[in-house]
């Protein structure tokens, strides 16, 4: 096995990769107030932005589900690697060589298994591509692609390539690479054969797939031949690295569009997403081989951040299949923030063939927004009744009433509840629209019995600020930050965390049981197992690295990430964090702690009573009275009498 990664290339790695940058590539960030970005967290599904990243001190954390850590900890979490493998990648990205404690440069055998699968994909993809630049037999994949109005440029810019027509071409080429048939196997890539692996593309145009991130991690292979039984499009089987329902083709090239207009447009196939790219509709994306679901609205989600304003248009074909598909994606409606709408060309064409028809205004032009996808299936759904009779006008208004009900927009659902009425010729308007609202209410209650994650307004601290019951993973500690010793003492292990040159070195003389909330304690105390908050004024992120790592379990880790990420609250009249303001904090602290010891030994005294032995009264005594005069101090001067 490789040994162990150097310390200081980890650092190094750390330091060159921005966090933002990173998360980034994921989600779409905005700014959230003092030097803090935020987005819909990638771990848990929520409406509302709980997800922080702190580019200066190299962090993310969730409110809501209480994920954090640094940019190697968001790698590992999202994309599901080891912490070797979070590195190897990053510092590829970086261009870094790392070093290994023991045994020396990690040889490339040696690397975790998904990154050697995404090299093979990556080796795979250049490979393809080559063939379809090159060789004469390839000849009829760029005939297939000039047909539909793709030109070598635009094959070079979505990466189509051309398997060979042999039974293991590819996989030799791999082998020669270096990598082993288990990998190939696992990849998808080859397939077991009677005499060994074989390649499972074969004389077919590949388009690569890309997850989010940028890495091939599996192919779309169309059908050339009349020779070849196989479907008309092949796919990548399901592997490690790739599960059709949680990748979307086009979506490294089109996220970042997406996520600057808020808008994207769903298409059906490959050709159709570089149809419209070429076309100027660059947040066109597609399905690879399967429906569009849950995990895919995820995904846009957060990077159309679920803003009131945001679009997502769907194109179907006109057919009936295209029409069954519409439907199916309205059930996932509600899933997302954005309006969602359809588009069908009159003609029933697809993106691909209306371009080569009409050219890239009509493809440019069918992708604005005109029929709510909600509409859509109104019409859908009221076409199959016979509206002629009470039993038929009756069926349409059960089936449609709740289509209506599921319209975000309250004045927009009213709005559609009337134009129901007329559609169906039913003259009694109100009826009509109170089954809506009714049906709508019932709806609200039923999401309203048990814990609805996306209902929340927010989570986490903001949900203990106003005094409600925060629903929190187990490693979150519910703490009620009504109660104001909790809120100060939260407030100065912030500063400890994320402005240590403010409190140092008062706090580093704080004893832990000076924090009465136990899990602030138990941060207290890994600040100090740590070198103390004096450490982070000499290299700040390394200090939160460390602070982390010195936490006793995962709570604890949370609880750290989460103060260091937070936004330190100002108080009324309070313009800006600074000495004053860490001072305040400081002193409240220590007078609570005074105060708290006073009570203590006033207990005490009274305990002892008259009949006390008087050397022990005397002290105890005079304990109390060097307490009052600290209290009186700390009352008068402030942090000048720490």
């Amino acid at each position: 096995m490789a040994g162990r990664i150097n310390d200081e290339d980890v650092k190094a790695v750390r330091d060159a990769v921005p966090i933002d940058a990173v998360v980034s590539e994921y989600l779409q960030l905005r700014n959230a107030g003092g030097g803090n970005l935020k987005g819909l967290c990638p771990f848990h599904d929520e409406k509302s932005p709980s997800f922080q990243v702190s580019p200066s001190k190299g962090l993310f954390h969730c409110f809501g589900c209480q994920e954090g850590g640094d940019t190697i900890t968001f790698v590992m979490k999202i994309d599901h690697l080891s912490f070797s493998e979070a590195v190897e990648r990053l510092a590829g990205q970086a261009g870094i060589t790392l070093r290994y404690e023991e045994g020396g440069y990690n040889p490339t055998h040696q690397r975790g298994e998904r990154i050697r699968l995404v090299e093979a994909h990556r080796t795979a993809a250049e490979w393809y591509a080559e063939q379809l630049a090159t060789s004469p037999e390839a000849e009829t994949g760029r005939v297939f692609l000039a047909d539909r109005g793709f030109d070598q440029a635009a094959a070079l810019h979505f990466g189509v390539g051309y398997s060979p027509q042999g039974w293991d071409h590819l996989t030799r080429f791999l082998r020669g690479k270096g990598f082993s048939d288990k990998e190939l196997i696992l990849s998808g890539l080859s397939q077991e054969g009677r005499r060994g692996p074989i390649d499972r593309f074969r004389g077919r145009l590949m388009w690569p797939i890309r997850d989010i991130g940028g890495d091939v991690v599996g192919f779309g292979a169309r059908k050339l031949y009349e020779a070849d039984n196989g479907p008309k499009y092949l796919n990548t089987p399901e592997t490690a690295i790739y599960k059709k329902s949680q990748v979307l083709y086009g979506i490294d090239l089109a996220k970042k569009d997406i996520a600057k207009s808020s808008r994207a447009v769903v298409v059906e196939g490959y050709t159709d997403v570089m149809a419209c790219h070429l076309a100027g509709v660059t947040t066109a994306i597609a399905t690879c081989g399967t429906a569009f679901g849950g995990d895919h609205i995820k995904i846009l989600r957060r990077l159309l951040m679920d803003n009131g304003s945001a679009r997502v248009i769907f194109t179907f074909d006109g057919d009936a299949a295209g029409q069954k598909a519409a439907l199916r994606a309205f059930e996932d409606d509600q899933k997302f923030a954005a309006e969602t709408y359809i588009a069908i060309a009159p003609d029933g064409m697809d993106p691909c063939d209306l371009r080569l028809a009409k050219g890239d205004e009509a493809v440019a032009d069918l992708v604005e927004p005109r029929t709510p996808l909600f509409e859509f299936a109104l019409r859908e759904v009221v076409r199959r009744y016979d509206l002629d009779t009470p039993a038929g006008r009756a069926g349409a208004l059960d089936e449609a009433a709740p289509i209506v009900a599921r319209i975000k927009n309250s004045g927009a659902q009213h709005e559609v509840a009337v134009q129901l009425a007329g559609m169906l010729g039913i003259l009694d308007t109100q009826f009509v629209v109170k089954r809506v609202a009714q049906l709508a209410r019932w709806a609200r209650d039923r999401g309203g019995k048990g814990p609805a994650p996306d209902r929340r307004e927010h989570r986490g601290a903001s949900q203990q600020y106003a005094g409600a019951p925060a629903r929190q993973s187990p490693r979150g500690p519910a703490l009620n930050l009504r109660n104001p010793v909790f809120a100060t003492e939260r407030e100065l292990l912030k500063l400890a965390l994320q402005r240590p040159e403010l409190v140092s070195p008062a706090f580093d003389a704080y004893g832990i049981d000076e924090f009465t909330a136990p899990p602030y304690a138990a941060v207290r105390q890994a600040i100090q197992d740590a070198g103390g908050a004096e450490y982070g004024i000499q290299d700040p992120q390394a200090y939160l690295i460390r602070v982390r790592d010195a936490a006793p379990d995962d709570t604890v880790r949370a609880m750290v990430t989460e103060l260091a990420v937070e936004a330190i609250m100002l108080h009324r009249g309070v313009k800006e964090v600074d000495e004053t303001y860490a001072g305040a904090q400081l002193v409240t602290v220590r007078r609570r702690a005074v105060e708290r010891r006073i009570r203590d030994i006033t207990s005490r005294l009274t305990r002892l009573g008259a009949h006390g032995d008087p050397a022990e009264l005397a002290a105890v005594q005079n304990e109390l009275w060097v307490l009052q005069q600290y209290d009186q101090a700390l009352r008068e001067h402030g942090a000048a009498a720490l």
